[in-house]
């Protein structure tokens, strides 16, 4: 079994990270992470005895045999700098985002590494997590085949080409914000009706789980799941009519669309 390396354990890192040692994907002794932040690196090492931690990213490179980079995108040249003597052979997984299969590999030229571009979100923590992995890896199949499960073992995964990616970030690794946002609204409607708050975000949080689940296990159009709750004259077509009045559906195009921008202004 070869030993994964994480580069980084904030949110998204730490999320994967956590996710497969649960999970049981790997064992803690098959992973070693490293952080700048010691406070981070201890708490992890308390949750998952016989993990391996460090602030030294080049320890990691050069003790494990595929290293996932979970840094923030503006610190990965920096990073890929530090660390690229220790990766000659090393198999590179990159959850970056606006990082390009092509960026990656120019900045690894020369060390033998091989690549591979994926998208993950943060729900990979409890298990649900979805990750888009980049068609035009380099990676040998045996390391993409291993890649594959550790993703899986946290959530849902697919294949797409990378020209499909800036979509991905908009619909897959940022969503998770918008959804965020709007089950805390709802939370706010149900509080401003007399129910707690707690129970409000429990209410609002099964619902929002429900809706995707039926979506994944039905395979019906979220349209027609839409139209099978709004009876004619009842209150979900009302509520249906003030959300496009106020321009629902096009506020999440917005945002899907400026966080595509957003993925390919950093691309460049």
């Amino acid at each position: 079994m070869k030993r994964l390396g994480f580069i980084g354990a904030g949110n998204m890192g730490g999320a994967i990270l956590s996710g497969l040692l649960r999970k049981g994907c790997l064992t803690a002794d098959q992973v070693m992470v490293s952080d700048k932040a010691e406070g981070q690196l201890s708490r992890y090492a308390q949750l998952y005895p016989g993990l391996a931690t460090t602030t030294d990213n080049r320890q990691v490179a050069k003790e494990s045999q595929m290293i996932l980079l979970a840094v923030k995108p503006q610190f990965l040249r920096d990073v890929l700098t530090e660390i690229r003597d220790e990766l000659k052979g090393k198999a590179v997984i990159s959850i970056a985002a606006g990082w390009t299969q092509a960026m990656l590999n120019q900045a690894l030229e020369g060390t033998g590494a091989t690549v591979l571009r994926a998208m993950p979100n943060t729900p990979a923590l409890v298990g649900e997590g979805m990750t888009a992995l980049c068609a035009e890896y380099t990676l040998s199949a045996e390391d993409y085949a291993f890649i594959e499960k550790v993703f899986q073992a946290v959530g849902r995964v697919v294949v797409l080409p990378e020209r499909m990616f800036d979509g991905v970030i908009a619909v897959c690794g940022s969503s998770p914000a918008y959804l965020y946002m709007m089950l805390e609204a709802m939370g706010d409607g149900a509080v401003r009706e007399g129910i707690p708050r707690k129970t409000a975000y429990e209410l609002a949080a099964q619902a929002m789980l429900g809706c995707a689940k039926m979506v994944l296990e039905t395979g019906a159009h979220p349209g027609a799941l839409k139209d099978a709750v709004c009876s004619p004259a009842g209150t979900t077509i009302e509520g249906v009519a003030a959300l496009e009045r106020a321009g629902f559906r096009s506020a999440i195009l917005e945002a899907m669309a400026a966080c595509a921008d957003k993925s390919r202004e950093m691309s460049k």
